[in-house]
């Protein structure tokens, strides 16, 4: 369990759980018209897949330029999904 963790795949199981997840929404908001809207979930799991990206990048010990890669990443995500969750006022 300890090589799982600090070899980081627990990150890269977490990141497949993040896309099943998405995929499984999606289907259902297909379906049945209910459920959070795809673009409004998939930027927030963008944000979310950012900060793991960057997590995976230190523990493996990359080059350092490819952490701040996905932090850029996550914020430029984070910032859409404010955008699309800012309400205006009438």
């Amino acid at each position: 369990m300890s090589e799982f963790i600090s070899s980081g795949r627990v990150i890269d199981a977490v990141l497949v759980l993040m896309l099943l997840e998405f995929l499984a929404l999606v289907i259902y908001n297909r379906c049945s018209g209910r459920g959070i809207a795809p673009l409004a979930l998939g930027v927030n799991l963008v944000s979310g897949a950012g900060l793991l990206l960057a997590i995976r990048a230190l523990i493996g010990s990359g080059w350092w330029g490819w952490t701040a890669v996905f932090l850029a990443m996550a914020l430029a995500a984070h910032v859409v999904d404010l955008r699309l969750r800012w309400r205006r006022p009438h």
